[in-house]
């Protein structure tokens, strides 16, 4: 896994209106943590970080430069605007370039599939990340997983992955990455209602503009109030 510099700088937490202002100068307010160290927040440049991501994928390792050092981390969770899709808030978590880690992989897929190519079947693709646990310096962009040769009622599991050094699948063998189905079974699926297609819905983890750092900017005007909002 290549490891990339990007320059960071400790903040102050503020209000909204700094936070605010923060982002309109082109940074993007941060934190970082890890094993044994304390929470710290700061401040990276957006285009930078955009450009990093785009090259190198959501697993590169970052070397965040600071004045006194470098840390080598990775990125944890990614908020971004619900709109434009810019990143509002990053959160790096600091490793140990011995010791393994725990991220989600995505998965590539290579070739078409012969039932849907010749025998006009479906493809569906259930799982498009996997979790695996490695050395950072192991863990790979992605995983790729050749189709071609599935055919009808045929299907890929995390157990037909492929090997790879120094990667270890931690994800249950038996889930269900891709399979080819039959028009005829895609047809007799029934439809769902209102109600079972809101249940089925997963809760949303990364919501735009969630800001973290408003918890931050109502502490530092309750404080400077003298009191707590009620």
């Amino acid at each position: 896994m290549k490891e990339v510099i990007l320059d960071a700088e400790a903040r102050t937490t503020g209000s909204k209106g700094n936070i605010a202002a923060l982002r309109k100068s082109g940074k993007i307010p941060a934190v970082f943590y890890g094993k044994g160290i304390k929470s710290e927040s700061i401040a990276v440049n957006s285009k930078a970080f955009v450009s990093i991501m785009e090259a190198n994928g959501a697993n590169v390792i970052i070397n965040l430069s600071f004045k006194d050092g470098k840390k080598a981390a990775i990125v944890k969770s990614l908020d971004r605007d619900i709109l434009t899709r810019n990143p509002v808030h990053i959160d790096f978590h600091v490793i140990s370039l011995e010791d393994k880690v725990e991220v989600l992989i995505p998965i590539h897929i290579d070739g078409i599939a012969d039932g849907v190519k010749n025998f006009g079947g479906v493809m569906e693709f259930i799982v498009r990340e996997v979790k695996v646990e490695a050395l950072p310096k192991n863990i790979p962009q992605k995983i790729s997983i050749d189709v071609s040769a599935l055919g009808i009622g045929q299907e890929i599991t995390v157990a037909d992955l492929p090997e790879l050094d120094g990667i270890k699948y931690i994800q249950d063998p038996s889930t269900l990455i891709v399979h080819v189905i039959s028009v005829a079974a895609e047809e007799e699926k029934p439809e769902a209602t209102a109600e079972a297609t809101d249940a089925a819905q997963p809760e949303v983890i990364n919501k735009g503009k969630k800001d973290k750092e408003a918890e931050e900017g109502a502490a530092t005007d309750a404080a400077a109030t003298g009191g707590t909002k009620k």
